[in-house]
């Protein structure tokens, strides 16, 4: 027998989920956690050309989804490797970016190569290091690795974007 969901919001609970009509499961919908880096090579950062949509053609830091059953910091060596067959050091937390409209969490480490060992893996067309002046600002994929290569240059960290609480209750 195929299982029947109905939207509502379960007992003891608050938000309006999918709930199994028969046995009362409960099926959650949650966020998609992101791990990824900014590497450095001295004073160079490593950016991938994406050969996948979205931003298909667009240079982006070495980031993903994580995985079932991986930290953040394996997730970010993972992609680097995936990406860029780069064996990055990971330094420090740099940000953690929230983008509800997308229901994603994302942790940007800071990082580098101890050499200039990289190549494009199966989701890049291509990588490359750049001077901070000469990155492709126009070609970047998305607004998340602009956001994460603003804050790399800043001492300190990590930053955490911040939440706008609403006092009435969530959105």
């Amino acid at each position: 027998m195929t299982p029947s969901f109905s939207r509502r919001v379960p007992d003891g609970d608050t938000v309006v989920r999918d709930v199994c009509d028969t046995c009362g499961f409960i099926a959650y919908q949650n966020p998609k956690i992101v791990a990824g880096a900014v590497v450095r090579y001295g004073t160079r950062i490593l950016l991938c050309k994406r050969n996948i949509e979205p931003a298909r053609g667009r240079w982006t830091l070495p980031a993903g989804y994580l995985e079932n059953g991986e930290s953040p910091v394996e997730g970010a060596l993972r992609e680097a490797f995936e990406e860029a067959t780069a064996p990055i050091v990971i330094d420090s937390l740099l940000a953690i970016y929230t983008i509800r409209r997308l229901s994603q969490v994302q942790l940007i480490y800071r990082a580098h190569l101890d050499a200039p060992v990289f190549a494009p893996g199966p989701e890049s067309q291509a990588v490359a290091l750049f001077e901070p002046d000469e990155i492709p600002y126009e070609d970047i994929a998305f607004p998340t690795v602009r956001w994460a290569l603003a804050h790399e240059r800043e001492p300190g960290g990590p930053f955490v974007n911040p939440e706008i609480v609403d006092p009435k209750g969530p959105e």
